[in-house]
């Protein structure tokens, strides 16, 4: 059970820093096609260059990690979502090489400008896809994945789809005004502002939808005494949306960022409360999808040997390229 419940924080860890850390990228992706001007262009793809590879680490980390220590949940979750994985994954690619070729096709670097744009916004919307097929539930029979590859096209998925979407144009809204000075702050403040209501109306949707389309859900948080002790997050979601807004009204840099991270994590514990110990909804728990004790040990000395050496470079990353960007300046 020690091994599990330590495999399953670490999993949980790093699908979370990889949603926030990769999550403001592709929003800076997201939002590419809404400043046309060239120079604000190459500034935003400045203000995420020296940092988007690194972050994908994360992905590799969660995703290896179900693997390993929970071989039967992986077996599957992968068939389920396949078709929205491999979308994910060929966006990621596509924006990926957008990066490195946008900047030597100059002049003609109009076609670079889209794919990064589009594999940004595909990469998230494939995202919310994955989460809206992983909420509404697997069909399995024996252990067996037991439904069809169609099953997570549902409205409710595809509203995740674009509430995730969403959140991360907030992400990279926000990261825009931390990381730049002048008429591109202001943008990115104002377009941080019209994202924030969206991305508040998403999450009002989500909580109204979940409890009453899925009892077990709403069992968890509306029962007595959970729904007293399960309350302060939903209010405290509301006050980080209430900061976020009077900081970008007030011209803060850092404070809107850091509160959309917030949110973000608010809503990863809200999935964590709903489900926890289930893997694989709407049955499966972690214990019953865990690998050999043995195995977890194995894989898990492994993960605390190279994860210092991974979270040393993210610091010597972020410091070495920290402060803001000025036009001209960045790392390609």
């Amino acid at each position: 059970m020690d091994m599990t419940l330590i495999w399953a924080v670490v999993i949980a860890l790093a699908v979370l820093l990889y949603v926030i850390f990769d999550g403001f990228d592709l929003g800076v992706g997201i939002l590419f096609p809404f400043r046309p001007s060239e120079p604000d262009r190459d500034l935003m793809m400045n203000s995420v260059a020296p940092f988007w590879d690194g972050n994908e680490t994360w992905l590799v980390l969660g995703g290896n990690g179900l693997l390993v220590a929970f071989p039967l949940a992986f077996s599957i979750l992968l068939p389920a979502l396949y078709l929205p994985i491999l979308l994910m994954l060929l966006a990621l690619v596509f924006r990926g090489v957008a990066f490195e070729f946008r900047w030597v096709a100059k002049p003609r670097h109009q076609f670079w400008d889209v794919a990064f744009a589009l594999g940004s916004t595909c990469a998230a919307f494939a995202q919310g896809l994955v989460l809206g097929g992983f909420i509404q539930g697997v069909t399995m029979e024996a252990d067996r994945f037991a439904g069809s590859s169609f099953d997570w096209a549902t409205p409710f998925s595809l509203m995740c789809g674009l509430g995730l979407t969403a959140g991360y144009a907030l992400l990279g809204a926000t990261w825009i005004n931390y990381k730049v000075h002048g008429e591109l702050a202001v943008w990115a403040r104002s377009t941080a502002r019209v994202t924030l209501l969206i991305v508040l109306g998403f999450v009002l949707l989500v909580s109204l939808w979940t409890p009453l389309r899925y009892p077990s859900i709403a069992e968890r948080w509306f029962s007595f005494p959970n729904l007293l002790f399960l309350s302060p997050v939903p209010l405290i979601t509301a006050l980080v949306g209430l900061a976020i807004w009077r900081n970008l009204r007030q011209g803060h840099d850092l404070g809107p960022f850091v509160g959309a991270v917030m949110l973000f994590l608010l809503g990863f514990v809200g999935l964590a409360i709903s489900f926890y110990p289930i893997v694989v909804p709407p049955s499966l728990t972690l214990f019953e999808a865990a690998a050999h004790p043995d195995s977890q040990m194995f894989s898990l000395v492994g993960v605390l040997m190279l994860l210092p050496i991974i979270v040393g470079y993210f610091v010597f990353v972020y410091w070495t390229f920290r402060g803001k960007l000025r036009p001209g300046e960045g790392y390609h």
